[in-house]
């Protein structure tokens, strides 16, 4: 018993570390100690650094201010006229910064009465609307490179032997060749032409977080893959600044620079977007890392002996490699390699395709009339219109979260209602498209949000719910894998109220990190989220308990596939489900990540509407797998093989799974 609380207990502190973590650096997308530049003094440059954390940095002219920006040095610039200003904004920066850029600098200039134009210089590409590209590759390079160690360490019982090293930085330059071509030239999720320049960014990302998790096991032995899944993937990876690194709190951004994850989002966004300029200090960090752990697992590795993980080691010789001769050790260390490569493959595959491009089909929308503006704004825009009998209804359907804005005709103006807590991006395609729409056609419009509840003040963007949904499902399968190791069994007469319990705490102590300490969203809302919460701890927990009993280890495996690597990519998150690809938007109502994050959404901003199906599904996931575990106990079905050692690795696994939003 005291071993399964203190297991239990371990899950449940990285469990809410991992919330903690994601939700404080990324709830509030706001820009802080950003560089811009400026040509001359301005008051609207004052007025707009008293509100917004702004670094101002002076430059002779524009063709400076250009120069930095093209050197990745500016999140924007502003430059002074006679008669009229300009705003430079720069997407590929940062697109939220740009957003917020543009929003401070046209208020204080229409305040100040003063003519302003908006430039944008390098603009992101289509098939990259949102700038996320460089995040997403991130995801498969870190965990590829960490499952790498993981099974390699677990397949030879060594803890990084000298031959590791080469083998390690092998596996890396194939697994980063593997995502170049599936990212690249496979999904198009950025040019052909990048194709070279980002191979070797690959590999250097790679071997920097395999070979320092192999460094790891070697100093503190399997405990070291759980130490560097909470520093690089925890906590490196809630750092990564995958938005753009100023929108991060300054404490996160000092933070981060010293883990891979940001530098590697710095190295694949300036080489993408900025011709490989102001990458030294990516390479040099990263190079590292890959130096220094390199070094210690070979001076180790030579100097003292190999240390044995869980049993006979494949070789008495500390500087020995597998090789024919020695069998099995060569089959188990390829079939390690290959599993790391074939995750990384689906990471790749599954998370880039679902997110790259993230474009709305059939945007559901409300009219109470017909309206040239609608017409004009549907040739850029994919809607789904239902009329409405007028202004009341609509905002009724709103409500009820069946729409994710309205158009609203009258007499002298036209009003574009947008809902800002049902999607992060449909506010900003829907005014843009319908702003655009009205000029053209010289037609008055108003755009006005409107939400039956607003947003958190710490949640402007509504992301809090999708942020905190990535560690309900980690946790719940980490809690299972580790009751697993520790009663040595999958079944149990106590094992489905011992993860019952644990989920209702873990949901407790992450209702308590993100409501009451973070306040990502409004108080009031703790009580009916927490069940919530317990809910979807619990069915993913059960789902991967029954696994574990009907395919041992790989149990845990197959749980991370099937939620993370397909219901994760699925949910829609806080984009919305009408901007995934057809086949997303086809599984995603049949796993749990959707209709957890659904429950939780609509619970918290619209008053439990729409949430019938999601409870249903939910509560099927609870319920089949409960009553399994009962039938497999009960009639005492003969139990998978547990051994401390792999059940340990197998936890390890679980850790990094969806480390980054």
């Amino acid at each position: 018993m005291k071993k399964i609380l203190v297991a239990l207990g371990v899950v449940l502190v990285l469990q809410s570390l991992f919330a903690l973590c994601l939700v404080s650096s990324l709830q509030l997308l706001v820009l802080r100690n950003a560089p811009i530049g400026v040509t001359g003094p301005s008051l609207v440059v004052k007025a707009v650094t008293s509100k917004v954390s702004l670094q101002t940095l002076s430059y002779q002219d524009e063709s400076a201010v250009l120069d930095a920006i093209g050197q990745s040095k500016l999140y924007g610039a502003y430059l002074p006229g006679p008669r009229s200003d300009t705003l430079i904004v720069v997407p590929a920066k940062s697109f939220f910064g740009r957003v917020e850029l543009e929003a401070a600098f046209g208020d204080a200039a229409k305040k100040l009465h003063r003519p302003l134009t908006v430039r944008t210089v390098k603009p992101l590409p289509k098939s990259d609307r949102l700038g996320g590209v460089s995040g997403l590759l991130l995801i498969p390079l870190l965990i590829g490179g960490y499952l790498a160690a993981v099974l390699v360490l677990k397949a030879t019982r060594t803890a990084a032997a000298p031959w590791h090293v080469a083998m390690l930085v092998g596996y890396s330059t194939v697994g980063a060749v593997l995502t170049d071509l599936i990212a690249g030239p496979g999904i198009g999720a950025y040019e052909n032409s990048h194709f070279w320049p980002l191979l070797p960014c690959f590999i250097l990302i790679a071997a920097s977080v395999t070979l320092a998790a192999a460094a790891f096991q070697r100093l503190v032995g399997p405990l070291g893959t759980l130490l560097v899944a909470t520093l690089f993937i925890i906590v490196g990876g809630s750092a990564a600044g995958g938005v753009g690194v100023s929108l991060l709190p300054v404490y996160w951004q000092h933070l981060g620079a010293i883990f891979p994850p940001q530098q590697g989002i710095i190295l694949l966004r300036n080489v993408i977007y900025f011709g490989g300029n102001n990458i030294t200090t990516p390479l040099i960090v990263l190079g590292l890392y890959t130096l220094v752990g390199g070094v210690i697992i070979g001076y180790l590795g030579r100097w003292r002996p190999v240390k044995k993980v869980g049993g006979q080691a494949p070789s008495h010789r500390a500087d020995s490699t597998p090789t024919a001769s020695s069998g099995r050790p060569v089959v188990a260390v390829l079939a390690a390699l290959a599993v790391a490569a074939v995750m990384q493959c689906l990471f790749t595959a599954n998370y880039m395709s679902s997110a790259h491009e993230p474009v709305a089909t059939d945007l559901p929308i409300g009219t109470t009339g017909a309206s040239p503006i609608l017409n004009a704004a549907r040739k850029n825009l994919s809607l789904k219109v239902t009329q409405y009998s007028d202004e009341s209804a609509v905002k009724d359907a709103i409500d009820q979260a069946k729409i994710y804005g309205a158009l609203i005709p009258g007499p002298t103006s036209t009003t574009l209602l947008v809902v800002p807590t049902i999607s992060d991006v449909a506010p900003l395609d829907l005014a843009g498209n319908f702003e655009e729409a009205a000029k053209n056609l010289r037609q008055p419009l108003h755009v006005e949000q409107y939400a039956p509840h607003p947003l958190a003040k710490k949640d402007p963007f509504g992301l809090v719910s999708s942020l905190m949904l990535i560690p309900l499902l980690v946790g719940g399968y980490m809690g299972a894998t580790m009751l697993r190791a520790t009663t040595g069994t999958s079944v149990g007469r106590w094992r489905l109220p011992a993860l019952t319990g644990f989920a209702v705490l873990a949901a407790l102590l992450v209702n308590v990190v993100v409501c009451t300490w973070l306040k990502g969203y409004p108080a009031p809302k703790f009580w009916i989220v927490w069940p919530i919460l317990a809910l979807v701890i619990a069915a993913v927990a059960l789902v991967a308990a029954v696994l574990q009993k009907l395919l041992g280890a790989a149990g845990t495996l197959v749980t991370v596939i099937v939620v993370m690597l397909f219901g994760n990519p699925s949910s829609g998150g806080a984009n919305g489900v009408p901007y995934l690809p057809a086949f997303w938007r086809a599984i995603g109502p049949y796993l749990p990540p959707r209709n957890a994050y659904i429950l939780l959404r609509n619970t918290i901003y619209f008053d439990g509407h729409g949430t019938t199906q999601a409870l249903i599904v939910l509560l099927l996931y609870l319920v089949v797998p409960a009553v399994a575990l009962v039938l497999l106990y009960r009639f005492r079905t003969p139990d998978s093989l547990v051994t401390p050692e792999t059940e340990a690795e197998a936890t390890a696994l679980t850790v990094p799974v969806g480390g980054l939003p």
